[in-house]
């Protein structure tokens, strides 16, 4: 079966003038990615990561190599996709299932037909927000919610048009632990709902675990992919996984390829880890 996302040697630099020095943010990224599956990619500050994201969305073009997305060659911004961030960004001025429904104002086909079917949208914007936790504050604006509500919100803003295909950036890393943790579940609860494809950058290789299907450890600049995991953990996983000793050995065993990254002669380097 053919690759949902497909990275094949995939180089860039940001400009022509980085280009001739050979100064590339990512090198050699190869990468194939089921329909359905959840990866997570993980690694040091500055190595790529957010990089790899733009070339997802097709944002950036990259400078050498190939990227195919839904068995379409990337050549632009691409529709199929929804994002959300650490920031959730929402409109202050406008109410949650407004925030919500914003990307059905702007995107085509959508804004040509909102006003026809405002109430049709509604309603699937409001059920949408009932099933991450927030029926009841669908009508509340963004200072009357915490900043795990904001974060719910900003996700379902994501997903409203239904991509195939959810980027994620960071997108817990500013919440407590324990709304961390919740907003883990309500992700892995959404996705198995859905079916759409993840992929999660983090910096928290528990997050990483507990969600994705596979984890790929990115080298510090210019990043390239050194380990790929696959997560074997039986689903659906709930918090209690996350004190196994199967679960925690993952976690030391990806914590070990960042540290690596530390002796230069372990960059560059790329492994499959078989539990």
């Amino acid at each position: 079966m053919s690759a949902f996302v497909d990275f094949d040697q995939v180089w860039l630099a940001y400009n022509d003038e980085l280009l001739a020095k050979s100064q590339f943010a990512v090198e050699d990224l190869s990468l194939r990615m089921k329909e359905g599956e959840f990866v997570a990619i993980v690694g040091p500050s500055g190595c790529g990561k957010s990089t790899f994201m733009k070339l997802t969305t097709g944002l950036k073009m990259p400078s050498k190599g190939r990227i195919t997305i839904g068995g379409e060659s990337v050549t632009g911004p691409l529709k199929i996709t929804g994002m959300a961030f650490q920031a959730p960004s929402l409109l202050p001025w406008r109410t949650t299932v407004d925030n919500v429904l914003l990307p059905l104002e702007i995107v085509e086909p959508y804004r040509s037909n909102f006003k026809a079917k405002r109430k049709e949208y509604d309603a699937k914007a409001r059920a949408l927000l009932q099933s991450v936790g927030l029926g009841g504050y669908e009508d509340k604006f963004p200072w009357q919610l915490s900043g795990g509500m904001q974060q719910r919100a900003s996700i379902c803003r994501a997903l409203i048009h239904e991509p195939k295909m959810l980027l994620l950036d960071e997108p817990f890393g500013a919440l407590d632990a324990f709304t961390r943790e919740e907003l883990w579940c309500a992700l892995r609860d959404l996705q198995a709902q859905r079916g759409f494809n993840v992929i999660l950058v983090t910096h928290d290789l528990r997050e990483a675990v507990f969600l994705a299907d596979t984890v790929y450890v990115m080298s510090k600049s210019p990043g390239r992919i050194v380990a790929q995991r696959p997560i074997e953990l039986p689903r659906p996983r709930d918090l209690e996984v996350t004190y196994d000793p199967e679960f925690t050995g993952i976690v030391h065993e990806l914590r070990a390829h960042i540290g690596a990254m530390r002796k230069p002669a372990t960059i560059g380097t790329t492994t499959e880890v078989a539990q």
